[in-house]
């Protein structure tokens, strides 16, 4: 089982929105495959938590207008990980060092890769 269509184009939408306010190294994980709770993990980084506020409004607004809603949220007080869960998608806004020390990316390396140039 791959992701769903829904789930890609609702990454790259939160993807570009992320781009948008700064965010950086964006990548994204199509974890459908080892996950029954999601299909993509959406990871990218900020290095303030003013930043990682506003990388999460504009991720909740751009996904907002295609009908998804955030199902969940956790992080949005501290602002160092704030986790988004659009049940297709969960978007992780990280502080650099957050992403580093969490490394994510290493725990999700056997999934495949989702692009999000496109949206870029």
């Amino acid at each position: 089982m791959t992701a769903t269509q829904l789930a890609l184009d609702l990454t790259r939408l939160a993807a570009a929105a992320a781009t948008e306010k700064s965010a950086t190294n964006v990548r994204a994980f199509d974890v459908s495959e080892q996950l029954f709770i999601t299909d993509v993990f959406l990871i990218c980084s900020v290095t303030s938590s003013t930043q990682a506020r506003a990388v999460q409004d504009a991720v909740e607004d751009a996904l907002r207008e295609h009908g998804a809603k955030a199902v969940r949220r956790e992080g949005s007080r501290e602002g160092r990980w704030i986790l988004l869960d659009f049940t297709d998608i969960v978007v992780h806004v990280q502080h650099v060092e957050e992403r580093e020390f969490y490394s994510l990316e290493r725990l999700w390396r056997d999934c495949p890769e989702v692009s999000v140039e496109a949206a870029r």
